[in-house]
């Protein structure tokens, strides 16, 4: 049996630009997809906080140290520029790969710099009961 969990999550990323004749996907600053561990062509689901919009798409490389957030193709039209979003990837795990697991959490400021990294384990020994 598999059990889908968080893999990585960009919190609180402002979208810095949209192009909606983009062929699709999202641009992320390489610095936040090596913070967090998330791949090119990476599925992932954006949920825009401002709105409420969700939607699923994939990683495209943005340039390091840019900030940039962008939203392209289709899916530019459920955000808009300033909006903060949340993007999140997860992966499907068996029992043993549970254990040691832990999801990677990148909070970032207004210009999409990393100011935080949380890891959050997935096994309750390791977690924290709250």
């Amino acid at each position: 049996m598999l059990t889908q969990l968080l893999k990585a999550k960009i919190h609180n990323a402002t979208v810095t630009f949209t192009d909606v004749n983009y062929h699709g996907s999202i641009t992320i600053d390489s610095d936040l997809l090596r913070a967090t561990g998330l791949l090119p062509n990476e599925a992932v689901i954006v949920a825009d906080a401002e709105n409420g919009n969700r939607f699923t798409t994939y990683v495209i490389p943005g340039e390091p140290g840019s900030g940039k957030i962008g939203v392209n193709g289709a899916a530019a039209r459920l955000t808009q520029v300033g909006n903060r979003v949340i993007i999140m990837a997860f992966v499907y795990a068996t029992p043993q790969e549970i254990a040691g697991h832990h999801a990677r959490v990148v909070i970032v400021d207004k210009s999409n710099r990393a100011v935080e990294t949380v890891d959050h384990p997935s096994n309750l020994e390791e977690a924290a009961v709250h």
